[in-house]
């Protein structure tokens, strides 16, 4: 056999070896995989998607130390309450006798709310119309309380009592309400020294929030216009904007196991009429 003919059959070998193992090759990929080998990749397809999804878009969150800019709006947040002369308010109080919810407006120049109170899972005898300032509250029981209270007060058949400091949760959230509007900032570099902090964010009712802790009631006792909290490192959480305007507070208070929320513009302002009687703190 001649050199030529060695050749050509080497090359006639070759090629039918490498169409075998093409039919090979081509006959694996038509095999149905075990549905075992299914069930492993799409878990592991699953773990690796949480795993970016968790590492690369997940907020951060708190507590952790104010930045300047957040501290400029903490501190600008009450005075800009005061600015606005007044906010549209709901605040919602818990009990052991079920919940209040007081809707109406606080005026923050005049130091004075007004609103109308309903009870949830308790009876009616706190329903009714209510005016509070920081020492006296006016309400006025209604039989049928409207779902808004109207914008001019009834001129009679209200009933007025001192505030109470201690032992009330509709009272304490009632002051706290007022001492969010202050006629003056607070000082942004002292909030972070006296425990504020930075603690989330998030979307409140489609505004883009930042959440930060309020500084403690003994770091704040006897400043002007604190607000009389719990004591305990952060009791006092606002919701603020970016330009600072506060839309949510929770705060604790002593007597209450919840927290209270109050909530901003959750409806139009009416401005502030008083009860006869009550002269706003002008």
């Amino acid at each position: 056999m001649n050199k030529r003919n060695v050749l050509a059959m080497r090359r006639a070998r070759s090629m039918k070896i490498g169409h075998v193992l093409s039919r090979g090759a081509a006959g694996r990929r038509r095999w149905p995989r075990p549905r075992w080998v299914v069930a492993v990749i799409g878990a592991v397809a699953v773990a690796v998607a949480t795993f970016l999804v968790l590492g690369s878009g997940s907020a951060p969150t708190g507590p952790r130390e104010l930045t300047e800019d957040q501290a400029s709006r903490l501190a600008v947040t009450r005075f800009l309450n005061y600015q606005a002369g007044g906010r549209a308010v709901t605040i919602d109080v818990p009990g052991t006798a079920g919940e209040l919810t007081l809707t109406g407006s606080i005026d923050y120049r005049g130091k004075v709310g007004y609103g109308v109170v309903h009870g949830t899972g308790r009876d009616t005898s706190s329903d009714g119309l209510i005016q509070w300032t920081a020492t006296t509250v006016f309400v006025h029981p209604m039989a049928k309380t409207p779902a808004k209270a109207p914008a001019r007060p009834p001129g009679s058949g209200w009933y007025s009592r001192p505030l109470q400091r201690y032992g009330s949760s509709l009272d304490s959230s009632l002051a706290i309400a007022l001492k969010l509007g202050s006629d003056r900032p607070d000082n942004a570099e002292l909030l972070p020294q006296n425990g504020a902090a930075w603690v989330g964010r998030e979307r409140l009712d489609g505004r883009r929030v930042d959440i930060m802790t309020g500084p403690t009631a003994r770091a704040t006792s006897g400043t002007a216009g604190a607000v009389p909290t719990s004591g305990t490192a952060g009791a006092v959480r606002y919701w603020i904007g970016s330009d600072g305007t506060m839309y949510r507070v929770r705060v604790g208070v002593a007597s209450a196991s919840q927290p209270v929320v109050i909530d901003f513009d959750t409806h139009k302002y009416v401005p502030v009429r008083p009860v006869p009687g009550v002269t706003p703190a002008r």
